[in-house]
C-alpha cells in the first residue's frame, strides 16, 4: 500500500482528454497560476491506459498522483478507462477527478459508483472555468495528501 506523507515536491497530473481547446485552457490555467506540476497529456482512452501501465511509449512515464478525465472520449470512453483504473491493484489509489460536460445524473453515478473521487461539470466560460480548477488545486495540492 502506497505510504501519505508530505506531499512530493512536484505533483504528476495525468490529463486524459481529446478536445485541444480544453486541453489549452487547462494548460493555460495551471501555466499562469505557476503550479509544481508536471502536466502530462494523452487524449484518448487507449493511450491513457498505455500511459498508466507504461507501455510503448511510454515505458519510463512516472505514474501520475492526480488524474484529470473526461468521460466523452475515443477509443475508449472515461467509464472504461475509470472502471479499469479503480480496479487495478497498482492504480486504484490514485485520485480521479471526472472533469467532463456531461451533467446526465447517469454519468454522475456510474462514476461515483466506478469510485472516482470527484465529478465536476467544465463550466461555459472561462473565468467559472479558471475558479473551478483553483479550487481542484486548493484542495488536492493544500489540503489533501497525495499517495506517494
Amino acid at each position: 500500500m502506497s505510504d501519505y506523507m508530505d506531499q512530493p515536491d512536484i505533483i504528476d497530473i495525468l490529463l486524459i482528454e481529446d478536445n485541444s481547446d480544453e486541453v489549452g485552457l487547462i494548460s493555460k490555467i495551471i501555466d499562469v497560476k505557476e503550479w509544481n506540476v508536471n502536466f502530462n497529456i494523452v487524449n484518448d482512452g487507449i493511450e491513457a491506459m498505455n500511459y498508466l501501465h507504461k507501455k510503448g511509449k511510454y515505458y519510463d512515464c512516472v505514474k501520475p498522483s492526480l488524474i484529470l478525465l473526461d468521460l466523452n472520449l475515443p477509443k475508449k470512453n472515461g467509464s472504461e478507462v475509470l472502471k479499469e483504473i479503480k480496479t487495478d491493484d497498482i492504480l486504484k489509489c490514485i485520485p480521479v477527478i471526472v472533469l467532463t460536460s456531461s451533467d446526465d445524473d447517469n454519468d454522475i453515478i456510474e462514476s461515483y459508483g466506478h469510485h472516482a473521487n470527484a465529478y465536476i461539470i467544465k463550466p461555459p466560460d472561462f473565468d467559472m472555468f479558471e475558479k473551478y480548477i483553483l479550487i481542484f488545486k486548493d484542495f488536492w495540492f493544500n489540503s489533501a495528501k497525495l499517495p506517494k
